[in-house]
């Protein structure tokens, strides 16, 4: 097929279709080897098509080029790029230079980019304005990196939100208000809204999602393209960077909208609306989805209107940092955290503590990190699981013992005070009915393991099967707590009946 695409080219026949279809097919490398050795008979064909009367044949021409990669096509594309006429071919030129060397044309580039924003915007040009210096600002980072700006704000004033888990906002309330006690907090449904005095404490609470930061002046939007972009850029936003970091603007921003729109209505939303900011700030905050320092998170409300968030990337959230190796079944660690914080009270320091299902370690890690403990044991079925479970431990700075065994061939010496695990679930191959079978060997052989008034710590996707088998093995649920609806997930904390 190739061979009479680039016959049909040569004739000048379908050349533009027929440009499409190479694109298609070269997308396999044998493909791409076959047309690169056609090509190299005919050099001057693709750059003279440059020239071609027909618009969208120049395009196809120029990401053709691209795709092929061949270094002396950069000339020529960039030079097609300049002459280009047609507003909305341009950006196309530039994704093909992307594939290229293209440094020597770096300064040429930021002079057009320079132009672009003084040229006026009109609702004919707006689209494919944006799209150009979309793609001559990537082109431009790409080449040269962006400096990310060094957070010095640890002391400043902030207006805060903390996302939770919807059903224990007041956990991590309560943490907050023991590290800064100056805070002024109140709930909310997605977790704690809060003004604090610094943010010393960050890495110190485990129990939230995220940390968002309110900006005076944009606070709130309607849901609309025009005036979102004008409440952010007027808004505190750009002298509160300033304020917070070192260094001068550009600072470069992504945009996440949570809303009910259709995807391709918040794409669209999206994209517009950071060109729209990007001109507005004479490209003080510049869109990069790639390298980004923060990020407008957009949250549409309940009365359609829109709140309007930052999230900052200039600091690194390392409480979970140990965790470098995961494995499908693995529980989020903050989900980890939250399930030792809702034991806190029943932790006792220097306990021997058991995991006899414990994946990558996250349980133990956390259990550790809340309550030092005495002797720590993770036993899992799973080899790669183990192997995973020593490196995040080491991560960590902990001595915990792993096993690679099947616990219920597990044998100890001594008992345990402690057994806090994520419980196995339905997932891949794994059916129900081995779900159940594991459920009920457990509490079955549990207790061998235990002292007399050790305390079970149990994330379980099962409420079900903890409630039936639980009380035919001696063993009561003293409390429960609902993690996630949605997910059927919830910590059990459980004694033995004496």
């Amino acid at each position: 097929m190739i061979n009479e695409e680039w016959k049909q080219i040569l004739e000048k026949k379908d050349v533009r279709q027929n440009l499409s279809r190479l694109r298609q097919e070269i997308k396999e490398k044998d493909m791409l080897r076959r047309l690169s050795v056609l090509i190299r008979e005919e050099d001057g064909i693709l750059p003279g098509l440059l020239f071609s009367e027909d618009a969208k044949t120049r395009k196809n021409t120029a990401l053709l080029m691209g795709d092929l990669g061949r270094q002396e096509f950069l000339a020529p594309v960039f030079e097609a790029y300049l002459r280009e006429e047609q507003r909305f071919v341009k950006s196309s030129y530039l994704a093909a230079i992307g594939h290229f060397d293209y440094e020597e044309y770096l300064q040429d580039m930021k002079a057009c980019l320079e132009n672009l924003q003084k040229t006026e915007v009109t609702a004919d040009n707006q689209k494919h304005l944006a799209e150009e210096m979309r793609e001559l600002s990537g082109l431009i980072v790409r080449a040269e990196g962006i400096r990310i700006h060094r957070f010095t704000g640890w002391n400043e004033t902030y207006d805060i939100i903390l996302l939770t888990n919807r059903n224990f906002a007041e956990i991590t309330q309560n943490e907050l208000l023991s590290l800064a006690p100056g805070a002024i907090t109140k709930p909310f449904g997605a977790g704690v809204k809060a003004r604090v005095k610094n943010l010393n404490w960050v890495t110190k609470i485990r129990t939230y999602h995220e940390l968002l930061f309110l900006i005076e002046g944009m606070e709130t939007s309607p849901m609309d393209v025009q005036k979102m972009a004008e409440r952010i850029v007027k808004s505190d936003l750009l002298d509160w960077l300033g304020k917070t970091h070192a260094g001068e603007a550009p600072y470069y921003f992504r945009v996440e909208m949570k809303s009910k729109k259709p995807l391709d209505e918040k794409s669209a939303f999206v994209k517009k609306l950071s060109a729209q900011v990007e001109r507005l700030s004479d490209r003080k905050l510049t869109n990069n989805t790639a390298n980004y320092e923060l990020e407008l998170r957009i949250i549409e409300n309940k009365e359609g209107q829109c709140n309007l968030l930052v999230k900052l990337f200039t600091w690194k959230d390392t409480r979970f940092s140990y965790r470098r190796e995961v494995i499908p079944t693995s529980i989020r660690p903050v989900n980890a955290a939250l399930t030792v914080a809702l034991a806190a009270e029943y932790l006792k320091e220097n306990a021997q503590v058991l995991d006899p299902f414990c994946g990558v370690g996250t349980m133990l890690i956390e259990r550790y990190k809340a309550v030092k403990a005495g002797s720590t044991y993770g036993v899992d079925i799973q080899e790669d699981a183990i192997r995973k479970a020593r490196r995040n431990t080491e991560a960590a700075g902990q001595i915990i013992h792993y096993m690679n065994r099947d616990f219920f061939r597990f044998a100890h010496e001594y008992l345990f005070d402690e057994v806090i695990t994520d419980m196995p679930f339905v997932i891949g191959r794994i059916t129900e009915e081995e779900i159940t079978d594991i459920y009920s060997h457990f509490f079955h052989v549990i207790s061998d393991f235990l002292t007399p008034d050790a305390l079970l710590v149990l994330y379980s996707h099962n409420k079900e099967l903890v409630e039936r088998f639980a009380p035919r093995n001696r063993f009561y649920i003293f409390k429960c707590f609902e993690i996630s609806r949605k997910e059927g997930t919830y910590v059990f904390l459980l004694r033995q009946r004496k």
